[in-house]
């Protein structure tokens, strides 16, 4: 769900990026781009995704971690063999197919979890309440779109491939942690406390962070509701107007500099206008 950007998110505009063979911040996107999306077919596809996340995440974001490989500029994690990759090709670019990757999702199944031996965000909440639910879930994260292709039509575009792999696979469910940048949660004690106090999921898939931090930091009547909303990463907003929920709690993430929310989708919740919107025509 996405994209303050979150290595573990939902689709963000950015819910973490590296050049494949130096950096292409000096190039500027077509002006008539030619997308594409699909799911990665082997390793040099997710390269290419760990190279995007790279730029974003770790030299854009200052993050980090035990895997990341600075040498090769590659956001890696133990649970990239274990996910699906979906990636966005602006083929209009210049240079080899792995250079035209403009924007990536990892995608995690149920089945997949149960191989790789947890979700993801499980290190961060308690999807208890999710899990006993009994129905198909998707886990997304790591979501980005280069830089030179924020606030167009790049989004759009990879959250139809999204929308088409949630078909394919009858997922109903679909959750992911999303970012607010610093680790102070008193500086976002407004827009915490209005995901708190008007977006809480139901207690059926109501995810609970494990290290708690208290998102409910403002009394409703003492809350600016417009200042607050204002704060809210786009990302965030996105799945908000979509019928989202966020989880009891916040996490400080310190790895990756960042306060991090648990979002919520139920597909059954989606209009017939938004399902035409980012199912790209698809009900």
């Amino acid at each position: 769900m996405p994209t303050q950007p979150r290595r573990g998110s939902m689709p963000s505009a950015v819910t973490r990026s590296g050049s494949v063979s130096g950096s292409l911040s000096g190039v500027r996107p077509c002006k008539d781009p030619d997308f594409h999306v699909r799911l990665a077919v082997g390793p040099d596809d997710v390269r290419a995704a760990q190279r995007l996340r790279y730029r974003i995440f770790v030299e854009e974001l200052g993050g980090g971690g035990p895997m990341v490989d600075h040498e090769a500029a590659l956001e890696v994690d133990q649970f990239d063999a274990w996910f699906d990759h979906l990636l966005l090709f602006d083929r209009a670019l210049p240079g080899e197919e792995a250079d035209q990757v403009i924007g990536v999702y990892r995608l995690l199944r149920a089945d997949q979890a149960a191989r790789a031996g947890q979700f993801y965000s499980e290190g961060e909440y308690d999807l208890s309440a999710l899990r006993s639910s009994g129905r198909p879930l998707l886990e997304l994260g790591r979501s980005c779109v280069d830089v030179r292709y924020r606030g167009g039509q790049a989004l759009l575009h990879l959250w139809q491939g999204l929308a088409a792999y949630v078909a394919d696979h009858g997922i109903e469910v679909l959750f992911g942690v999303a970012s607010f940048h610093g680790t102070d949660p008193g500086a976002l004690a407004a827009p915490l406390s209005l995901l708190h106090h008007r977006y809480l999921a139901p207690p059926e898939l109501r995810a609970r962070s494990l290290v708690h931090q208290p998102m409910n930091l403002i009394a409703p009547d003492a809350l600016d509701r417009r200042a607050a909303m204002l704060q809210v990463p786009p990302l965030i907003k996105a799945y908000l107007r979509l019928g989202g929920y966020v989880g009891d709690g916040a996490y400080i993430d310190h790895e990756f500099n960042t306060v991090d929310v648990c979002l919520m989708m139920d597909t059954a919740r989606l209009s017939v206008g938004h399902r035409a919107l980012y199912g790209g025509g698809r009900g």
